[in-house]
C-alpha cells in the first residue's frame, strides 16, 4: 500500500514536523500581535490626551468622544509628576474584567495572555497600563473592550495557519520527490536486483553492479555484490562437487573391478620362490586391499563422508613401520630420502587401524613428494609420545620433513576440500580427508610449522591411560 511506503511515511512526517514547527512559531506570533495591538491603542490614547491637554480642556464633549472612538478606548488616565489624572473618559458598559501591565512583561506572560484571550468566547472590558511614548508622563492607562482584539487575533491566526499549511505541503512535496529520486529509486533497483538474482543465482550476469552515488546505498550495493559473487562461486563449486561425486562413483566402480583382478594376481605372487617377490608381495596385497576397501566405501556412501571409525587397541610402532616401508618402496629413482622414527615400542592408541593408516600415509606421502620435487637429499621424521591436551590424556604424533615448506596459498585453505592443493596436479583432497578422519576419532590434525626449513604436522588422538 502507498501509505506503507517509505516515501509516504516521510511525507507525513514532514507535514507533522513542519506543523509542530509552525505551532512553535504561531504562539509567539499571536503574542506579538496582541502586544502590538495594545501598544497601538496606548499610543492613540496618548495622542488623544495630548490633543486635549494642548487645548487647555476647551475641546467639546462630542470631539472628546470622537477622539476616544478613534483610539478604540473608553477612557485614558495619564500620570505625570506623580499625579494620576483622568484625561478622557466615556461611559464603560460593564465591569473591568482584568488589568494588564505591559511594562516589563516577560515573553511567557505575553504568550499566556494571548492564548487565554483567544480561548474566550465573549468580549470583555480590560485595563491596560504602559509607558507613554517620548517620555510624555510616568505611565498611561486605558480601558477598552476586547472584541476587536479577539477577532484580530483569530484572523491573524488563520493567516498563520494557512501559510503553515502551504509551507508544509510544499516542503513535503519537495522532500517526497527528493526521497523518491535519491532513496526509493536506488532501493527499488537493489530490490529488483535481489529478486532477479534469486531466480537464477548461478548466472553471474545477474549480480548487481554498484552504481549509486549515495554513500550508504552504494555501500549496501557493494556488500550485496560481494555476497552475490561469493554465493555464485559457492554454487558453482557445489555443482562441480556434485559432478565430481558422480564421476568418482563411476571411476571407483571400474577401479574396484580392476583392483580386484590385480589382487588375485598378487595372491598368486605370494607363492613365488623369489625372496624379493616374497618380501614385496604382502605389501602389495595390503595396498590393493586398502584400495579396494576405499573404492567400496566411495560407492557405498556416494558422498564426502567417512564411515565411523571402528576403534580398537593397536600398536602404533607396527603401523608406522608399515607406512614407512610402503613409502620407501615408492621413492623415485635417484631421490635420497631418509626416514627417522622415534616412539616407544609399546605405545598403543585407541583407533581405527585402516583410517589411521590412511592419515599417516597421506602425510608421509606428501612429505616424500615434496622432497622429491626439490631433487635434494631430505629427511622425513615421525615422532610419537603420550601427550595431554586440554586436560585429556592422549597420544601426539608428529610428521615432519626438511622440504621447502607449503606455499602461502595452500596454507590458507589447507584442510578444505579442493582448496589446499600444494603441488602441481594435486586436487587438495588428501589433507581434508585426513583431517576428517582424525576428527572422527575425536582428535585434531594441525599444521605446526611450514617454512624454509620444512613442514611439520601434529596429530593428537585421545587415549585412555
Amino acid at each position: 500500500m502507498i501509505s506503507n511506503s517509505l516515501s509516504a511515511r516521510f511525507l507525513w512526517l514532514v507535514v507533522i514536523f513542519v506543523m509542530l514547527a509552525e505551532v512553535l512559531i504561531f504562539v509567539p506570533s499571536v503574542s506579538r500581535f496582541r502586544e502590538e495591538y495594545l501598544l497601538a491603542r496606548l499610543e492613540r490614547a496618548q495622542i488623544a490626551s495630548l490633543a486635549l491637554l494642548a487645548s487647555d480642556g476647551s475641546i467639546a464633549g462630542d470631539l472628546a468622544g470622537e477622539l476616544l472612538e478613534n483610539a478604540g478606548v473608553y477612557n485614558v488616565v495619564l500620570r505625570r509628576d506623580a499625579v494620576r489624572e483622568l484625561i478622557l473618559s466615556s461611559p464603560i458598559p460593564g465591569q473591568i474584567d482584568a488589568t494588564y501591565d505591559l511594562r516589563g512583561a516577560n515573553a511567557f506572560a505575553l504568550m499566556r495572555d494571548a492564548i487565554d484571550e483567544m480561548r474566550r468566547n465573549e468580549a470583555r472590558i480590560i485595563r491596560v497600563i504602559g509607558d507613554p511614548v517620548q517620555q510624555a508622563g510616568l505611565l498611561i492607562e486605558i480601558t477598552l473592550d476586547t472584541e476587536n482584539l479577539q477577532s484580530g487575533l483569530w484572523e491573524y491566526g488563520k493567516r498563520i495557519l494557512l501559510i503553515s499549511l502551504l509551507i508544509s505541503g510544499f516542503t513535503a512535496l519537495l522532500l517526497y520527490l527528493s526521497i523518491q529520486a535519491f532513496v526509493v529509486a536506488p532501493m527499488q533497483r537493489v530490490i529488483r536486483s535481489m529478486s532477479s538474482y534469486a531466480d537464477a543465482p548461478q548466472d553471474a550476469n545477474r549480480i548487481i553492479v554498484p552504481q549509486s552515488t549515495i554513500r550508504e546505498i552504494r555501500e549496501a550495493e557493494e556488500a550485496l555484490n560481494q555476497m552475490q559473487t561469493d554465493l555464485t562461486g559457492l554454487l558453482r563449486q557445489k555443482n562441480r562437487l556434485v559432478q565430481l561425486g558422480g564421476s568418482v562413483a563411476r571411476i571407483s566402480h571400474d577401479l574396484r573391478n580392476m583392483l580386484t583382478t590385480a589382487s588375485m594376481l598378487a595372491d598368486r605372487m605370494e607363492t613365488s620362490k623369489d625372496p624379493s617377490v616374497q618380501r614385496a608381495a604382502p605389501k602389495l596385497v595390503g595396498s590393493l586391499s586398502r584400495a579396494i576397501n576405499l573404492c567400496e566405501s566411495t560407492l557405498a556412501f556416494g558422498k564426502a563422508e567417512e564411515a565411523p571409525p571402528k576403534l580398537a587397541r593397536l600398536g602404533l610402532a607396527a603401523l608406522i613401520e608399515d607406512v614407512v616401508e610402503s613409502e620407501k618402496l615408492a621413492i623415485a629413482e635417484g631421490a635420497e630420502i631418509t626416514f627417522l622414527t622415534e616412539l616407544p615400542a609399546d605405545l598403543t592408541v585407541h583407533a581405527d587401524g585402516e583410517q589411521l593408516y590412511r592419515v599417516l600415509n597421506n602425510l608421509v606421502r606428501n612429505a616424500r613428494q615434496a622432497l622429491e620435487a626439490t631433487k635434494q637429499p631430505g629427511v622425513i621424521e615421525i615422532l610419537a609420545k603420550r601427550s595431554d591436551q586440554d586436560g585429556k590424556p592422549g597420544v601426539a604424533i608428529r610428521v615432519g620433513d626438511s622440504g621447502p615448506g607449503l606455499p602461502p596459498k595452500a596454507r590458507e585453505h589447507l584442510f578444505e576440500a579442493f582448496q589446499g592443493g600444494a603441488r602441481k596436479g594435486g586436487v587438495g583432497l588428501g589433507l581434508a580427508i585426513a583431517a576428517e578422519l582424525v576428527r572422527g576419532h575425536g582428535g585434531v590434525l594441525e599444521l605446526i610449522r611450514s617454512d624454509a626449513d620444512g613442514t611439520e604436522f601434529r596429530i593428537w588422538l585421545p587415549c585412555e591411560n
